[in-house]
């Protein structure tokens, strides 16, 4: 069936937001900003050629801007048919850190568009200026975002220009759909926006004069349970949140967005109108691994709510090959010299690793879910890391190495996950050693049976003073297993 290339499917702009996140962290042991842009490139070129996603091989990379800090990150794609879609990518970093962005306590005059100006804030405005104003002097079409533009769409008359985005991506986008709206074109391309999960840029006046624009298109697609979209105008909504199954928010984070919202100030900010109706309404997509009562928990799934593979399997749509994940290393203990298989997915002969901050030398790639590497000179507990075109690999407690030892204490999990005072619960993990300390929440727990990977323990008297719900941690030679979704335990006694 031949694609209908007027207007492009949502699965098709929400694909080229979410490879716009493509490399978005810089390699753990350090690289220029040209290496990493060209990692950047080489990533994005490698997913827009898949065929199997929702842009089916055809769209191409025609220029990529990068800002000097990192932060933000656009590029431009040739698609067929007079299509184009300038992207900008959204913030890199969780669902919280995206709001926290946004410096929303000041707003500033956007003189785009329309005879008076009109109120964004201050941290949108940041961040549109460094959209605006980076260049990409590798680009044959020319070294500025506009400029690149004109000159791609001087053979393609009667061109439409998508300009998407994902989260911050997307708020920045109604901004930069105005701008380039108003700037002065030969062929008077149309202008369509589509946007996914997108905080508002601005007040009243704003998503007015957006408001007024005859775009091409305009989508505005959000997931009904997405913390992100409500800010500013409605965050108080996310505190009834999640329906059954869950997690429902405990009071610390109903705290938290009330601080958060009051980070706004007296400004009241609107979203533009939209048609586009919310997905997951049903609450039928949720990462069933994070419903319990807590604050680790909700945002968690506040984290998967926001996410971009969301997103497109909300919108039925292929995910892009993701970044590297490190799911084990063995041996977790040694010294410099040692050789190490690191065990996860997404592995590629472009694969490096670091240790903590420092470098490897190349490693052998032994297949998509393996490597050997040596461990380089170093000491304390590093996480082991892998980075690839497709991103870095984020750290994570089964991926620590311990320059000399001992090993790091990791709980995996615990049977049962709920109980009351005097029962028994399996305390299952690595590193136990012969004379561990159990901790639930602030109580400590009578130990019966210990092996290196497994502890039998006793609930203890709840802390009155703590939640229902609490972390089960293990203290061993000084290590404190890190708190993790698996490790909660409940109270219902």
């Amino acid at each position: 069936m031949t694609e209908d290339l007027s207007t492009l499917p949502p699965g098709v702009t929400m694909t080229l937001a979410a490879i716009a996140a493509t490399g978005a962290a810089p390699r753990p042991s350090g690289e220029t900003l040209a290496v990493q842009k060209q990692r950047i490139s080489n990533g994005i070129l490698q997913q827009l050629s898949d065929k199997t996603l929702a842009t089916q091989g055809n769209w191409e990379l025609a220029w990529l801007g990068l800002s000097p800090d990192n932060a933000n990150m656009a590029y431009i794609a040739k698609g067929p048919s007079s299509q184009f879609a300038v992207v900008v990518r959204g913030t890199v970093g969780n669902a919280i850190d995206t709001i926290e962005d946004l410096d929303v306590g000041t707003v500033v005059p956007f003189t785009v568009g329309g005879p008076s100006p009109v109120s964004v804030s201050k941290g949108a405005m940041t961040a549109f200026t460094q959209v605006v104003t980076m260049t990409d002097e590798s680009s044959a079409a020319g070294a500025g975002l506009v400029e690149a533009l004109t000159s791609l769409l001087k053979p393609a008359p009667g061109a439409t220009v998508y300009v998407v985005g994902h989260s911050l991506g997307g708020c920045i986008a109604t901004m930069l759909a105005l701008y380039l709206q108003a700037q002065t074109w030969n062929d008077s391309p149309q202008f369509a926006v589509s946007t996914f999960a997108a905080p508002t840029a601005g007040l009243k006046d704003f998503a007015d004069r957006f408001n007024s624009v005859k775009w091409a298109l305009y989508q505005g697609y959000v997931n009904k349970y997405d913390l992100v979209p409500l800010a500013w105008a409605s965050l108080d909504t996310a505190k009834q949140w999640y329906p059954s199954p869950g997690p429902v928010a405990p009071p610390a984070v109903k705290d938290l967005l009330t601080v958060v919202k009051g980070l706004s100030g007296t400004n009241e900010y609107i979203q533009p109108a939209t048609t586009s109706s919310p997905l997951n309404a049903d609450y039928k997509a949720y990462d069933p691994n994070v419903l319990k009562s807590t604050t680790q928990d909700f945002l968690a799934q506040v984290a998967f709510q926001h996410s971009n593979p969301t997103y497109l399997k909300l919108l039925n749509s292929p995910v892009p090959a993701p970044a590297p994940v490190v799911a084990s290393i063995s041996p977790r203990v040694g010294a410099p010299g040692t050789l190490i298989t690191i065990t996860g997915s997404g592995f590629d002969s472009e694969s490096m690793v670091d240790f903590g901050t420092v470098p490897c030398v190349p490693p052998n790639v032994v297949s998509d879910t393996q490597i050997t590497a040596i461990a380089p000179d170093g000491v304390g507990v590093v996480d082991v890391r892998v980075t690839n075109d497709l991103g870095t690999s984020p750290a994570t407690p089964f991926g620590q190495f311990a320059y000399g030892g001992p090993e790091p204490v990791v709980v995996t999990g615990i049977v049962p996950d709920s109980g009351k005072l005097g029962n028994t619960v399996t305390i299952n993990g690595v590193g136990f050693g012969t004379t561990p300390t159990v901790y639930f929440g602030s109580r400590t727990a009578t130990v019966t049976g210990v092996s290196p990977t497994q502890i039998r323990a006793t609930v203890p008297v709840p802390d009155p003073l703590q939640p229902k719900t609490i972390d089960i941690r293990v203290r061993v030679n000084g290590y404190l297993s890190p708190a993790v979704p698996v490790d909660e335990f409940t109270h219902t006694g």
